[in-house]
């Protein structure tokens, strides 16, 4: 299991073009976060999601030249929120969790233009498995343009719980509003500079006594990773943890451009979350690759695999 991403809202219509409410269906309560403008169901299984990023973020663009490829990953995960409510008839209340992840960008398509990226998702669920209390598994596959050229594409496994159902699993942490406010404040940071950002602010490692070993760095302050109160750390935050990491275990700047990745368990805030790297063989296109596996009491709770272009290639 892994991250929530859903949050209560008005379901929008489920068949043809929808706006009104789109924004409201990601799971932000910050609308401005939101990058998903609209929805065009094609069919039952095919939504085109439309996104649009800012020319400049204040945590997706790390540096003034480019976008962080998980501005793409960040998108994504609006755009099947967006899809499974509106096409799929999934209620606006049910959490949504990603069990699975693979994902690739063009590090090309993340430069920095001086106008707003306007960014074409076409998303395809190729199994739905409704369970019987309500609970539903879902896999997607999306591909994204801009200006007709590609930008990334990923496939999610995912699944959606009815409160009821999700209360089950999570037990006594399950509500977020008394679990949210226990933290304590951040560990130290890793240098910025080694991880790919330019602030303390934006750095979810701390180092550790070893080389190749990292613990996740929380910081619920962060308004963007903590957009409002959660039950465990979400997602997305995971990724970037890897994403940093990935970038600390090598001795050149690099951009992570692909992820596969596994969700094992929920990663909670009461306990430290250690990551550990190991260098793999280059992929297909000679791009360095990063083995990461995250531990808590002494479980693993996700593991990935990340493909990284060096600064000046693709």
């Amino acid at each position: 299991m892994s991250h929530t991403i859903a949050e209560t809202s008005t379901i929008v219509p489920r068949q043809g073009r929808t706006r009104t409410g789109v924004k409201e269906s990601v799971g932000k309560r910050d609308l401005s976060e939101a990058f998903v403008i609209d929805c065009l169901s094609l069919c039952d299984a095919e939504q085109i999601v439309t996104a649009e990023w800012p020319r400049a973020h204040a945590f997706y663009t790390p540096t003034p030249q480019a976008h962080s490829p998980l501005l793409f990953t960040e998108s994504v995960r609006q755009a099947l929120a967006v899809s499974c409510h509106t096409a799929h008839g999934i209620p606006m209340d049910h959490r949504l969790g990603w069990e699975y992840l693979r994902s690739d960008v063009d590090a090309d398509a993340l430069r920095i233009t001086q106008r707003p990226t306007t960014v074409r998702l076409r998303v395809v669920h190729s199994a739905i498995k409704r369970r019987r209390l309500g609970s539903v598994h879902l896999v997607a596959h999306v591909e994204g343009t801009a200006g007709g050229a590609y930008v990334g594409s990923a496939e999610v496994h995912y699944s959606a719980h009815p409160g009821v159902i999700y209360d089950r699993l999570r037990g006594s942490r399950a509500d977020s509003r008394t679990v949210f406010p226990r933290f304590s404040a951040p560990t130290p940071a890793v240098s910025p500079e080694r991880v790919g950002r330019g602030s303390v602010r934006d750095v979810v490692l701390s180092p550790t006594d070893e080389a190749d070993r990292w613990q996740i760095r929380v910081d619920t302050s962060h308004s963007v990773l903590y957009d409002h109160p959660h039950d465990h750390i979400p997602g997305m935050v995971l990724l970037e943890a890897a994403s940093q990491a990935a970038q600390a275990s090598l001795d050149v700047p690099a951009t992570p451009v692909g992820f596969d990745t596994t969700f094992d368990r929920y990663v909670e805030f009461d306990a430290a979350c250690v990551l550990t790297t190991a260098p793999l063989g280059p992929d297909l296109h000679g791009r360095p690759r990063v083995r990461i596996d995250a531990h808590q009491r002494e479980r693993r709770v996700f593991g990935t695999v990340v493909t990284l272009a060096p600064a000046g290639t693709r």
